[in-house]
């Protein structure tokens, strides 16, 4: 009996634990190649809605609740992913730029500056992923604007919804790239 118990005991713990969450990251997508930019760019941290800063991937914020994925999980921040991403996007899309995010081991002054605030990211109520972000550009001519993205998901899978994240996230490079590319700062 003693033995029976110690063996139910050993395995209840087991039989509570929950699953392992699936983690997911952004990925940089292709863009449109723009030859003038200002030489060196620089990142700085990307600024997220506060619903959207959590380890569970937000699925939607539409109808006055929030939908979120419980065992599906960003693998690493997101305000942090975005900029490393939109980086890499960037630098694909600047071949002649440095471009370089804010939080790194580089400090050399740059050119020019991108700020994005991101407001909402995440599926509108007709089953798009909506990136709606604010973008400003600091330099030679200062620049902002509203950026509002809509991308639709192929399938309703998390997968899914993640690349149409990261289709959004390229979309949103491809903008301040364009952005960037009339203002060219003056070489040194």
């Amino acid at each position: 009996m003693l033995a029976r118990r110690a063996l139910l005991l050993a395995i209840l713990p087991a039989a509570c634990s929950s699953p392992n969450p699936t983690l997911y990251v952004l990925a940089p997508e292709p863009g449109t190649v723009l030859a003038a930019a200002p030489q060196t760019i620089d990142v700085r941290p990307i600024s997220l809605a506060r619903y959207l800063e959590r380890s569970p991937i937000v699925r939607s914020s539409d109808g006055y609740r929030m939908d979120v994925l419980a065992n599906e999980w960003w693998g690493e921040p997101l305000d942090s992913m975005m900029m490393r991403v939109l980086v890499l996007d960037l630098t694909r899309r600047l071949p002649g730029s440095v471009v370089y995010g804010d939080t790194g081991a580089i400090t050399t002054p740059p050119d020019a500056t991108v700020e994005v605030n991101v407001q909402r990211f995440d599926l509108d109520r007709n089953g798009a992923v909506l990136l709606a972000a604010q973008v400003a550009i600091e330099g030679p001519a200062a620049s902002a604007r509203d950026v509002s993205l809509a991308v639709r998901p192929p399938d309703g899978s998390t997968g899914a919804l993640v690349a149409a994240m990261s289709t959004a996230t390229g979309q949103l490079a491809d903008t301040i790239a364009a952005m960037l590319a009339d203002r060219r700062a003056p070489r040194r």
